[in-house]
């Protein structure tokens, strides 16, 4: 039968913690990648997170398997990520494509306005 949206991010919630502007400081003072899933676009109008790594989300699954010569050295199975999007759905359905791919620590901050309302840094 086939997928809705709702299913979708329904599925992709149930398996994608989410994490505070906080939180996701603090996994990323331990080393975790803050992943940016937003077309090229987006981040030319709004800016990134500090630090962030952009990958699009179009692209990920090409960027996250490590049998691929286009694979992303950044993307590391024993590396924790926390991803963000516009408005966090993007990201929610992203971390669940990684963690099917076999990461096991992904974590969804939501999106770009969640990260400066929680007091995050963007160039």
């Amino acid at each position: 039968m086939p997928l809705t949206v709702s299913q979708m991010m329904e599925a992709a919630n149930a398996v994608v913690a989410r994490v505070d502007t906080n939180g996701a400081k603090d996994l990323i003072g331990q080393g975790a990648l803050l992943l940016d899933v937003r077309d090229a676009i987006e981040l030319q109008q709004t800016g990134r997170a500090k630090g962030a790594h952009h990958i699009p989300r179009g692209m990920l699954e090409f960027r996250a398997d490590d049998s691929l010569k286009s694979h992303d050295p950044e993307l590391r199975k024993d590396r924790a990520i926390v991803l963000y999007c516009a408005a966090g759905s993007r990201a929610a359905l992203a971390g669940k494509l990684l963690k099917d791919m076999g990461y096991e620590q992904v974590y969804n901050v939501g999106g770009l306005p969640d990260w400066i309302n929680g007091g995050g840094e963007v160039t």
